[in-house]
């Protein structure tokens, strides 16, 4: 009975959190039934629906020849673009976030290696990934594997950046409650350290996502030939505006999804650490 209450309220959460989304598409379709932008110029909410639909649907008619139901159903434009950036998102994201998490931990943990190390991080971290786009293509031509590094490179330092500072924040008293239990080396790392800096590195995991998905779009639009950048960028050269709105709108969603993934996840594996959302 006690979760009825609950549900009730994050039911109620989720339709305040709709109530912004639904003006801003009223108000939209009203601007453009109305005249006062040019369609061309912002088309209205159904028509970007309706090219949305398009993009999602096969190009060619179903054939059983030609393979099963399910390949034909998954072979529109939109499943394939969509397909392509989060292979590139996970593939780039899992090689910065594995370099990053162990030398974070190293970092914070040990003061000689945070000396020796944080000044050239320091250096190269405000340095945007995209700078690094003539770089990527002279080093590994065009297709994935530019995008790739430069997705890695996007997730690596918010993931860095994170699990030092969570290292090194860690309370004193955990670390003096401890040794005093006789905890030292591996057992202090792996059993006070480490767990007390899941929160930072697990934030810094969601920061490195939504980064990983900034960088994905620009380098797709310039290194490959598909992907949902690739596919706005075309878009553009012939004036689709209602295909460039259906491409960010799914961009949109997939990052929400991923997020709302990731905030579940932190929920699951923080249960003991009680911050404002519990509250």
């Amino acid at each position: 009975m006690a979760a009825a209450p609950l549900l009730l309220q994050r039911a109620g959460a989720s339709l305040v959190g709709a109530i912004v989304p639904a003006l801003v598409i009223v108000l939209w379709q009203a601007a453009t039934t109305l005249g006062w932008v040019n369609p061309q110029v912002l088309p209205s909410p159904l028509a970007v629906l309706h090219k949305l639909l398009e993009y999602l649907l096969p190009l060619q008619s179903y054939d059983a020849s030609q393979g099963g139901w399910l390949a034909w159903a998954v072979s529109g434009e939109l499943v394939v673009d969509s397909l392509g950036s989060l292979y590139r998102v996970a593939v780039g994201f899992a090689i910065g976030a594995g370099l990053a998490l162990p030398l974070g931990l190293a970092m914070g943990a040990n003061a000689r290696a945070y000396r020796w190390l944080n000044p050239m991080m320091q250096l190269l971290r405000p340095i945007p990934p995209i700078a690094y786009i003539p770089l990527s293509i002279l080093w590994f031509g065009l297709g994935n594997p530019p995008a790739v590094f430069l997705i890695a490179l996007g997730a690596f330092f918010p993931v860095l950046m994170n699990t030092i500072a969570g290292v090194r924040q860690v309370d004193g008293i955990y670390l003096r409650a401890a040794r005093n239990l006789g905890a030292s080396g591996a057992i202090l790392f792996l059993r006070v350290i480490l767990p007390a800096a899941v929160p930072y590195i697990l934030s810094g995991v969601r920061i490195g996502i939504g980064t990983a998905f900034i960088v994905v779009i620009v380098s797709e639009m310039i290194e490959v030939n598909n992907g949902l950048g690739f596919r706005i960028l075309e878009a553009r050269e012939y004036f689709w505006s209602d295909k460039i709105i259906a491409g960010m709108v799914t961009i949109g969603l997939l990052g929400l999804a991923i997020d709302v993934a990731m905030n579940r996840l932190n929920n699951h594996l923080l249960r003991w650490h009680r911050g404002l959302e519990q509250q």
